[in-house]
C-alpha cells in the first residue's frame, strides 16, 4: 500500500498536520512512524519532513524492518522485531514519545503497545489502519477459505482477514486478530489490555475516500468492550 503524500495531500494527512500543530506532539516528544504493507521508510519520508515544517526539531524516526514484499510475513514474526526497534529508542526517552502507525503498521503498533508492560507511549496515532479487519466484500467472498487455514496465516494480510459471514471461522482459524482484539479468552487478555491502556491518547484517522480498507469504518474499531472491562477491573479494586 502506497504511504500516504505530504504535499497536496489527502485529508487524513492535513489532519495529522492538524493534530501536531495543535500540540499532539506534546512538548516535542520523538515521532517513530511504522509503515504499511508493501511500504518501507522510502514512502515516508516526506511526512517526516513535513512533520519537521509544522514542529522544527522533532525527532522522527521511521523504523526500516520487514520493508516491502517482506511486510507480507506473518504479523507474530514481525511483531517481536518492531517492539525490539521501538524499545531501543524508548529506552532513550523516559518522558515518552508518539508512535504513527499507517495502514497495516497500526496493527503491528497495536499489538506492540499490547504486549509490552514497560512502554512510554504517549499517544498511538493510528493512520488508515484495519484495526478491526479487512473484508474485500463478494469480490473476495471465498478469501476466508484460503486465509483461515495454516496456509493462510503465514501471510499478513490474512492475519487481519474479517470475514463477517464466517464468523465462526474467523475467530478458530485466524490466529492474530481475535487474540489481539479481546474477541476470545486467552492467558494474557487481562495483561494485554493493562499494558495497552498506558497510552495517554489515541488518535484514529481514516475516511472513505482511499479505496484500500473494506469496509473503511474498520478504521474505528468498537474498542469500548477491550477498554471498559479493563477499566471497570480498575475501578472495583480498593485503594
Amino acid at each position: 500500500m502506497r504511504g500516504p503524500r505530504a504535499s497536496g495531500g489527502p485529508p487524513a494527512v492535513l489532519l495529522l498536520l492538524l493534530l501536531l500543530a495543535s500540540g499532539s506532539t506534546d512538548g516535542y516528544k520523538p515521532v517513530i512512524i511504522v509503515h504499511g504493507i508493501l511500504d518501507g521508510p522510502e514512502q515516508f519520508k516526506n511526512l517526516s519532513g513535513f512533520i519537521n515544517e509544522v514542529h522544527p526539531g522533532t525527532e522522527v524516526q521511521i523504523i526500516s524492518l520487514f520493508n516491502i514484499g517482506k511486510s507480507m510475513k506473518p504479523l507474530w514474526i514481525q511483531i517481536p522485531e518492531f517492539r525490539k526497534a521501538i524499545e531501543k529508542i524508548t529506552s532513550t526517552h523516559p518522558e515518552g514519545v508518539h508512535v504513527l502507525c499507517f495502514s497495516q503498521g497500526g496493527l503491528i503498533c497495536r499489538a506492540v503497545l499490547s504486549t509490552s508492560p514497560n512502554h512510554n507511549v504517549h499517544t498511538f496515532i493510528s493512520l488508515s489502519s484495519p484495526l478491526a479487519g479487512q473484508y474485500g466484500g463478494q469480490m473476495f467472498k471465498n478469501a476466508y477459505l484460503f486465509c483461515y487455514n495454516k496456509v493462510g496465516q503465514h501471510f499478513s494480510f490474512c492475519d487481519y482477514w474479517n470475514d463477517p459471514h464466517h464468523r465462526a471461522c474467523y475467530l478458530k482459524g485466524n490466529t492474530f486478530l481475535p487474540l489481539i482484539n479481546g474477541e476470545i479468552p486467552h492467558q494474557h487478555l487481562t495483561d494485554w489490555r493493562e499494558n495497552f491502556l498506558r497510552i495517554k491518547k489515541m488518535v484514529l484517522i481514516g475516511g472513505p475516500d482511499d479505496g484500500v480498507i473494506t469496509p473503511w469504518q474498520s478504521r474505528f474499531p468498537k474498542l469500548t468492550r477491550f477498554i471498559t472491562q479493563i477499566s471497570d477491573e480498575r475501578r472495583q479494586k480498593p485503594v
